[in-house]
């Protein structure tokens, strides 16, 4: 059955816009809080955080007015990083975690996203009971049973303590020149000061979110200012994060870009050299470069491929007792420490490695040679079926047949926008750009 609401991610879109409305925010709150609060007691909780949108205060509001009608209690965080939702989830004994945040998208965007009471992300077979408690509408709770809500005030400072536990207590980064990029996001203060708690001189980029400035022209998705500013100040490296911290990327002091597939290669062989990557794998998705593949394959190492989503990837995780995973665009889950990708404590990892090893951030940034890699997205209009054309079909048979022996081709809706993404790898430039660009042509002409 098809998810009418929920995405790869919770449920996302622009802000005053459905599904994204205050009304729409207040039935999922009740509908959640009617799923969660199943034995009809006052003692059921959930906690809520948000990043920077100026739209977060109006969700916050509605959700919490639907959750407490059905008798749940809110915990409200405020700005905190999603990983610190799953977190205090399980650390504040909550039902239901909630985090509001459309992460790397644009500020006139906005979500939701959920954690059960084990902190990690809902799974689809309870996103589609929710679906339909949405769709039914919820009865409240008597007017004696109306849930709670307060502020908490240290979550951030719960979730630093948490991240600096991650690193060993002997291993200082005193002397470690580091630039910081919070997006103008949820990190905005704790990912400084974590930094700074630990040792390290830290450079902030993206650090006055205003409610619309999120992830523009900063943070892991346009980090052309923070490797300017790692050049600039002779800093050792940069840490990027997105707008609700759960991604990273990682700048060298050259400037240089290394995305989660870097990353994730790095921990993972270093890991396996330490004795702690568990089952010898890592868990990552179709996305993921075919170059991480041969590089893990050199070092006696599996790469086990999921769907795109990090909760897909913890999932795999999960299921194979693996501990290392991730995404190429930065997730970086480590469930040794945390129970959903963490672009901080991932950040922290890379920079543990440049301590122990004594080596620069450019060194270790660069593991393995990608193969050559192309993506191009196509968005398209409501009701719109682009990928159902024959002429797509038609468009995707040659291109597939076009790479056999040489590369691969992925086409996948996106679980978050509405966009078509094009991908394909392949040695041969040329035939990888045209074999993408036949695609993208013939998506273009069936939304047109």
């Amino acid at each position: 059955m098809a998810r009418k609401f929920f995405g790869t991610d919770g449920v996302r879109g622009t802000a005053n816009i459905y599904p994204m409305t205050a009304e729409m925010a207040l039935r999922i709150g009740a509908a959640v809080g009617r799923y969660f609060r199943n034995d009809g007691t006052n003692q059921h909780r959930v906690v809520i955080g948000k990043d920077t949108r100026l739209s977060g205060y109006m969700f916050e509001n509605a959700l919490t007015a639907g959750l407490t009608s059905t008798g749940m209690n809110v915990f409200l965080l405020g700005p905190v990083p999603t990983p610190a939702v799953g977190l205090l989830t399980t650390s504040m004994r909550a039902d239901l975690g909630v985090m509001i945040s459309a992460s790397h998208n644009p500020a006139d965007d906005n979500g939701i996203k959920f954690f059960g009471p084990d902190g990690f992300k809902l799974s689809d077979e309870v996103e589609l009971e929710l679906e339909k408690l949405i769709e039914s509408g919820v009865e409240p709770a008597q007017a004696q049973n109306i849930g709670r809500a307060q502020r908490i005030d240290d979550g951030r400072f719960r979730y630093i303590e948490r991240v600096k536990s991650s690193l060993p207590r002997d291993l200082p980064l005193r002397g470690v020149k580091v630039v910081i990029d919070c997006a103008n996001g949820a990190a905005y203060r704790a990912a400084p000061e974590a930094l700074w708690e630990l040792g390290a001189e830290v450079i902030t980029v993206g650090v006055t979110p205003n409610g619309y400035n999120i992830n523009e022209n900063c943070g892991s998705t346009s980090t052309r200012t923070a490797q300017e500013t790692v050049v600039a100040h002779g800093a050792d490296v940069g840490i990027c994060l997105d707008g609700d911290a759960d991604r990273v990327m990682i700048i060298d002091e050259k400037g240089r870009v290394a995305d989660g597939d870097q990353i994730m290669g790095l921990l993972a062989s270093q890991w396996a050299e330490q004795g702690r990557l568990k089952g010898g794998a890592l868990v990552a998705t179709v996305m993921s470069n075919l170059g991480l593949e041969r590089f893990l394959e050199a070092k006696g190492l599996r790469l086990e491929r999921t769907a795109v989503g990090d909760r897909y990837v913890v999932e795999a995780m999960r299921k194979g007792g693996f501990n290392l995973g991730g995404e190429q665009s930065g997730h970086i889950v480590m469930t040794d420490y945390a129970t959903t990708g963490d672009g901080l404590m991932a950040g922290l990892q890379f920079l543990a490695a440049m301590v122990e090893t004594g080596k620069k951030a450019s060194e270790l940034a660069q593991v393995f040679e990608t193969v050559p890699q192309m993506l191009k997205n196509v968005r398209y209009g409501a009701g719109q079926t682009p990928l159902d054309a024959a002429s797509v079909k038609a468009a995707i048979a040659d291109a597939e047949a076009a790479l056999v022996g040489q590369g691969r081709l992925l086409i996948r809706k996106s679980g978050t926008e509405p966009l078509v993404r094009v991908m394909a790898e392949c040695e041969d430039a040329q035939l990888l750009e045209r074999t993408v660009d036949s695609v993208v042509d013939a998506v273009q002409a069936a939304v047109a």
